[in-house]
């Protein structure tokens, strides 16, 4: 019961402070599962959020429900889902109620920069992590090659990143394994 209780906690803060959307939601999650309830690792984490991405939907409903289900099947997935979007749900109902009547006033347009600020910063602190990742796992030449080829695809070329992301996994899986050599066996 401590976990499920753990999980709807964790998912339910996640929601109340993901302000910005799933994107701005994915640090949130890694501070819950990996920092604070240690529920998987960091290349884990990372692992299950390139695929995730992968997939059609809501970013952080995928994670969510990966997440619950990894910790404690079916019910941890549901009950992950749950939490993670019923404080979206009442917040919407309250928040534009509320914003239709105090939308003008200089304080909430104020609020709204700083909340962007701050999600913008949460981002870039995901994004240099991803960066770093990709370089030790590709090396630093083939990992900003892929990232200037990737840009030019997508932003001047302007073919959808499903398709990318689509022709990179086809990549993957035809590319050969290759194994890391243990010290000490080395031919």
């Amino acid at each position: 019961m401590k976990k499920q209780w753990d999980i709807f906690i964790a998912f339910f803060r996640i929601g109340m402070l993901g302000f910005g959307g799933g994107p701005a939601s994915i640090p949130l999650m890694r501070k819950e599962a990996v920092e604070k309830y240690k529920w998987m690792d960091e290349d884990e984490f990372t692992d299950m959020l390139s695929i995730s991405n992968t997939l059609p939907g809501p970013i952080a409903t995928k994670l969510a429900g990966y997440i619950g289900y990894r910790v404690s099947g079916w019910i941890g997935m549901l009950n992950a889902l749950v939490a993670s979007v019923i404080p979206t749900v009442l917040l919407v109902i309250i928040l534009l109620r509320t914003l239709s009547e105090v939308r003008e006033f200089d304080w909430v347009k104020g609020m709204t920069a700083a909340v962007v600020a701050v999600v913008g910063m949460m981002m870039a602190v995901l994004t240099w992590q991803f960066l770093h990742k990709a370089g030790k796992g590709l090396g630093w030449i083939r990992a900003i090659i892929m990232i200037a080829v990737i840009f030019v695809v997508l932003n001047y070329l302007h073919i959808h990143p499903g398709i990318v992301i689509g022709f990179l996994l086809i990549i993957a899986f035809a590319l050969p394994v290759k194994k890391k050599e243990k010290e000490g066996e080395r031919s």
